[in-house]
């Protein structure tokens, strides 16, 4: 009786037709993985726990100091603030709908503007509801304003780079492809620690900015691979095919593509 069972399971789970459960299953515990640590983290904000605390100002202080025996990095580091700033990715991404828009790529459109609005009410909703304010230093080089946590810059820069990766990723050979990972992942770690080098955010602002940008991707396009399914598409793996593989033809210009 139990094998039967399985057998069933399995053929439900790897068959065409049933290897979406199995992949939004684990999408959705893909999310729950991240979630949960961006919601300790949150907490622990919150209490003012000790630990984080000192880490967060020793972090900072170390930081500022260094630049501070460095000057000149202080004009490069001021820079990046509107490089990486989160409306040059919203920008960016809002451009890129438009345009996949103009394409005839509608389902790919949505989703890019889908992670704008997303990322942007969920992290000026948090900024607000949680109020911590920003790092307070004897000679600051820079100055933000709003919330301290979680960093806009880290968060938005997470999901524009991981946004434009998977949109691009079915026009790029497979070599390349893990180049435009790389490449999404030191972006987005070097535009956290600016922000802490510069002294306008903690540490752990940072942290929380990069894991809920992750788990603000991995939701959306979890929910995406469900909407592709709901109108026949075959099942895909976002990781090395990108959100849309059937959109390539769409993206470089086909005339003769079906619509995506």
């Amino acid at each position: 009786m139990w094998l039967q069972r399985v057998r069933r399971w399995t053929y439900r789970r790897f068959s065409p037709d049933g290897r979406l459960g199995l992949r939004l299953t684990l999408a959705c515990a893909a999310v729950l993985l991240v979630a949960v640590p961006f919601v300790v983290l949150l907490a622990l904000v919150n209490a003012h726990w000790a630990p984080l605390r000192h880490l967060d100002d020793t972090a900072t202080l170390h930081t500022h100091g260094f630049v501070l025996r460095h000057r000149a990095l202080v004009g490069p580091l001021r820079a990046t603030a509107y490089v990486f700033h989160p409306w040059v990715f919203r920008i960016v991404l809002l451009a890129l709908a438009a345009w996949l828009l103009y394409r005839g790529a509608r389902r790919l459109a949505a989703w890019a503007t889908t992670n704008v609005l997303v990322a942007g009410v969920v992290s000026g909703t948090l900024k607000a509801a949680v109020g911590r304010t920003r790092p307070v230093l004897p000679s600051p080089i820079a100055h933000a304003g709003g919330g301290s946590f979680p960093s806009g810059h880290a968060l938005m820069t997470v999901v524009g780079t991981a946004t434009l990766v998977l949109v691009f990723l079915p026009l790029l050979r497979r070599a390349w492809r893990a180049v435009a990972w790389v490449a999404a992942a030191v972006l987005s770690v070097a535009s956290g620690l600016f922000r802490v080098l510069l002294g306008v955010h903690y540490l752990s602002d940072v942290l929380g900015g990069w894991i809920l940008g992750v788990a603000i991707v991995l939701a959306t396009t979890a929910a995406f691979e469900t909407w592709r399914r709901g109108e026949g598409r075959r099942p895909a793996d976002p990781i090395r095919e990108g959100a849309e593989p059937e959109a390539e033809p769409r993206i470089t210009g086909d005339d003769h593509a079906t619509p995506a």
